[in-house]
C-alpha cells in the first residue's frame, strides 16, 4: 500500500472551522478591522479524500448559521461561517490513544509546564461556557 500525506488510510479527517458572532442589524458587522467573538470548532469527518472532507466540514459549519433572537432584548443575532482553517488526514484507527493531531513547537521549560492542566481545570470555565452556549444555540433552532 502506498502512503500519501494527503489521504487518510483509515478514512477519517480532522478539521477546524471558524464561526463569527454578529448582530444581524449591525452596520459594522463586515468591517475587516473590527474585532469579533469567534469559535473555532474541531470535528472529525469520514471521507474518501481531502476534497470530500472539506465539503463535509463546510456543510457542518454552515448548519450553525441560522439567525435567532439572542439576549434579554431578543436581538437578531447570527453565527457566520468564516471557513475551514485546518484540515488533516487521520493516520491511525480511531480508538483510545489514537493520535489525531500534532504540532511541533520550541518553548522555554517554564512555558511548557505552564500549559499542563489538572483534570478539574477542564470541567469549568471555557468548556462549561461552550456547552451552555451550544445548548442555547440549539434551542434557538440553529
Amino acid at each position: 500500500m502506498s502512503f500519501s500525506s494527503d489521504k487518510s488510510p483509515v478514512g477519517w479527517y480532522i478539521a477546524t472551522y471558524q464561526l463569527r458572532f454578529v448582530e444581524v442589524g449591525d452596520p459594522r458587522k463586515n468591517d475587516p478591522k473590527r474585532r469579533f467573538m469567534t469559535w473555532e470548532n474541531t470535528v472529525l469527518v469520514k471521507a474518501r479524500n481531502l476534497s470530500e472532507a472539506h465539503r463535509k466540514v463546510v456543510k457542518i459549519g454552515k448548519s450553525y448559521t441560522k439567525p435567532y433572537k439572542g439576549g434579554p432584548d431578543a436581538i437578531d443575532v447570527q453565527w457566520l461561517f468564516e471557513g475551514v482553517i485546518e484540515l488533516l488526514p487521520v493516520y491511525e484507527k480511531i480508538e483510545d490513544g489514537a493520535e489525531v493531531m500534532w504540532a511541533e513547537r520550541t518553548r522555554a521549560l517554564k512555558s511548557i509546564r505552564r500549559l499542563s492542566k489538572a483534570p478539574e481545570q477542564f470541567r469549568q470555565g471555557r468548556g462549561a461556557q461552550q456547552t451552555a452556549a451550544r445548548d442555547r444555540v440549539k434551542k434557538c433552532g440553529a
